[in-house]
């Protein structure tokens, strides 16, 4: 799909934007993970478009946006004025929905907490993505639930090997992500476009994780959030426990709503119209709340 325009970050790389829908609906906002690009949300797109303007974009280093020079440029910070830079071009002054999966997810509980942005976010629907300050103070709190801690730092265990240097590019071009990928096909297709991995995106976004999960996991400092959450939990993801995601959340969210959800890692692609209700049956709720 060609990009319906380009929006220039404040450290000059290009981002890929698309649009669907009426400008003059509500807008909501999909931000992808790694290792996808837009195409991730083509499904959810036309379960929304017909009530909202929709706005996809390629996250840097993804698709056809351009990569940093280097980890730096991946940091959250970044990835937050990537967000706003996006809606200050697409829809200047007008609030929003956001919904984002596995990092698009990661970089929105950053969003709802940043004094900026947050004030333009109607509601936030996190899908398999956690803060990773609630998620390392949640891991912490292993006497409470030590088999899900222990569970999760087993599921967590090629996030550490991301960090090491060369050895994971390797490993991509071999096509080692791909069987990682794969591990999600326990409730269905893992990737029901068959869309393969693609290796240029695979290596580019190993920057997220080197530029931010050590300092978090070792630093955590969860903030309040005001803008209402939804977090939509699949229930068969191998990545991401269902409990981390719906427990870490609760002490720092004064309005949340969490459900665990059938599905595995790429649910969004996997059942988009399962996705869509819970969003429209979310919208309400958190336009009572947010008054």
């Amino acid at each position: 799909m060609t990009p319906s325009s380009y929006v220039q970050t404040r450290d000059g790389l290009a981002l890929a934007v698309y649009q669907h829908g009426d400008p003059a609906d509500p807008t909501v906002v999909l931000v992808h993970g790694y290792p996808d690009d837009h195409s991730v949300w083509n499904g959810l797109v036309e379960q929304l478009r017909p009530a909202y303007h929709v706005v996809t974009y390629d996250v840097r280093g993804a698709g056809a946006s351009e990569a940093p020079a280097s980890r730096h440029g991946y940091r959250l910070s970044q990835l937050v004025d990537d967000l706003g830079a996006v809606v200050d071009t697409v829809v200047p002054g007008k609030r929003f929905h956001l919904i984002g999966h596995d990092w698009g997810s990661i970089q929105g509980w950053e969003a709802v907490v940043d004094p900026d942005l947050a004030a333009q976010i109607l509601s936030f629907t996190s899908i398999s993505g956690p803060s990773l300050d609630m998620a390392a103070h949640w891991l912490r709190n292993v006497r409470e639930h030590p088999v899900g801690t222990v569970k999760q730092l087993l599921d967590s265990t090629y996030i550490m090997a991301f960090q090491l240097p060369v050895l994971p590019e390797l490993a991509i071009g071999r096509g080692v992500l791909d069987l990682l990928v794969s591990r999600s096909k326990r409730a269905g297709a893992a990737r029901p476009t068959g869309r393969p991995t693609n290796d240029r995106d695979a290596r580019n976004g190993l920057g997220l994780y080197r530029a931010n999960f050590l300092g978090r996991m070792t630093l955590p400092q969860p903030r309040e959030v005001w803008v209402p959450v939804q977090v939509l939990a699949p229930d068969d993801d191998a990545h991401v426990s269902s409990r981390m995601q719906r427990e870490a959340p609760a002490p720092y969210c004064r309005n949340l709503l969490t459900h665990q959800i059938r599905g595995n890692h790429w649910v969004v692609e996997q059942d988009p119209a399962l996705i869509a209700a819970r969003f429209a049956d979310f919208v309400p709720y958190a336009h009572a709340v947010g008054r």
